[in-house]
């Protein structure tokens, strides 16, 4: 081979091993980018189901409730545990045959504190074998400051979850659930979230109970 041939080949080579290497993070990026394609497909055909539901909620999402976001696609939510009133673990499956609206607070969230007596009051209203109030507490110090705060405040009718460790709320913020609290999210009988609150409201409100009333199928 001549010399300039033997040149020529050096700096050839390592374009064409570029050339290579960029096809390869591009087939890469493709094959990622369908797979996720795929995996959002996979939820929304498994929450399929809930959309004719998500429809009839959308047009309640109104003066009490404006600010709750009705999924036009339903679809699993986040995987997260948290303790239940026995402190053992609990996960969102393990309602799954029930409504259940989540609730994140805590007791140095004032707005958080401000609903907590409209949220007991919608469990009153509601709560039974298809639907459960799960206000998740999010303190992460002191863990007898919550249940104190709840008794102090009259409110007997939701169950104590709470996640002392904030791993659930670390979850929640990388999945763009929570920006700050509190936090709500409803989740149907067949364990697909169908609305998304991110801030307060008055959930005592003929709007909220009309919105879960229609949430559960009833007239």
């Amino acid at each position: 081979m001549s010399q300039a041939s033997r040149s020529l080949a050096s700096r050839t080579l390592p374009l064409l091993i570029g050339v290579v290497a960029l096809g390869g993070i591009g087939a890469a990026a493709a094959w990622y980018g369908l797979s996720q394609h795929g995996a959002t497909a996979t939820a929304s055909n498994e929450c399929a189901i809930a959309k004719p539901m998500a429809d009839r909620l959308k047009p309640l999402a109104k003066g009490e409730l404006a600010a709750v976001g009705v999924s036009n696609a339903p679809k699993p939510p986040p995987e997260i545990s948290f303790a239940g009133p026995d402190g053992q673990p609990r996960t969102l499956s393990a309602f799954k045959g029930r409504t259940i609206l989540v609730n994140l607070w805590a007791t140095w969230c004032v707005p958080c504190r401000q609903e907590m007596p409209a949220l007991d009051k919608l469990q009153a209203e509601f709560g039974g074998s298809d639907f459960e109030v799960v206000a998740v507490n999010v303190d992460t110090r002191n863990p007898d400051k919550p249940k104190a705060w709840l008794q102090e405040n009259g409110i007997r009718n939701l169950a104590y979850y709470a996640d002392p460790g904030g791993k659930l709320l670390q979850t929640l913020q990388k999945s763009g659930h929570v920006v700050g609290l509190p936090t709500t999210f409803v989740v149907d009988a067949s364990g697909c979230e169908v609305a998304l609150l991110k801030g307060p409201a008055e959930w005592a409100s003929p709007d909220a109970f009309t919105f879960v009333r229609t949430a559960l199928g009833k007239p």
